[in-house]
């Protein structure tokens, strides 16, 4: 697995899984533009089961809506790739996954699906904590190509999920 991701994203997961499993959480995420990275750079952690439950992978809008109940007039209002998506996606994933933290990943990686207002590399990311009604979103503008933004996307949704972060 250290072929697919750099040291940094597999220090960034290791840190995750430490401070999960130091502090008795349970982390999980729900992807789109990142298609699995990062369920799959946690898991290229030994020991990951202690922590990590799962992921889901909501690539379409319809499994947004139907696995992790992102409803369609916020889609249809909002797009895929917006603060109301990801927040909806990161509680969704809090649910259905069971967890006690979950991140959420929404953008677009690009060549092609960009407009004026949501350039490749515009990525929302959502991070819901069980008990919390606030989830926390934060907007990326990442450079580069696709691999380069979904990287760059990883990185930040481990940053974000890590439960020794806040």
């Amino acid at each position: 697995m250290s072929g697919v991701f750099s040291d940094e994203i597999l220090e960034a997961a290791a840190r995750v899984i430490a401070n999960a499993k130091a502090r008795g959480v349970t982390v999980g995420c729900v992807e789109s533009c990142t298609g699995g990275l990062v369920g799959g750079a946690l898991t290229a952690i030994s020991g990951a089961s202690d922590a990590f439950a799962g992921g889901l992978m909501t690539y379409s809008d319809e499994l947004k809506n139907r696995l992790v109940g992102v409803q369609r007039e916020t889609l249809d209002e909002h797009g895929a790739v917006s603060s109301q998506v990801a927040a909806h996606m990161a509680m969704g994933g809090v649910s259905v996954l069971g967890v006690n933290r979950s991140v959420s990943i929404t953008g677009i990686a690009g060549p092609g699906g960009g407009t004026e207002d949501k350039p490749v590399g515009t990525v929302w990311f959502g991070l819901a904590v069980g008990g919390q009604e606030e989830v926390k979103c934060s907007l990326a503008q990442f450079d580069g190509d696709r691999e380069a933004v979904r990287m760059q996307s990883v990185l930040t949704a481990l940053s974000l999920l890590d439960p020794g972060e806040g």
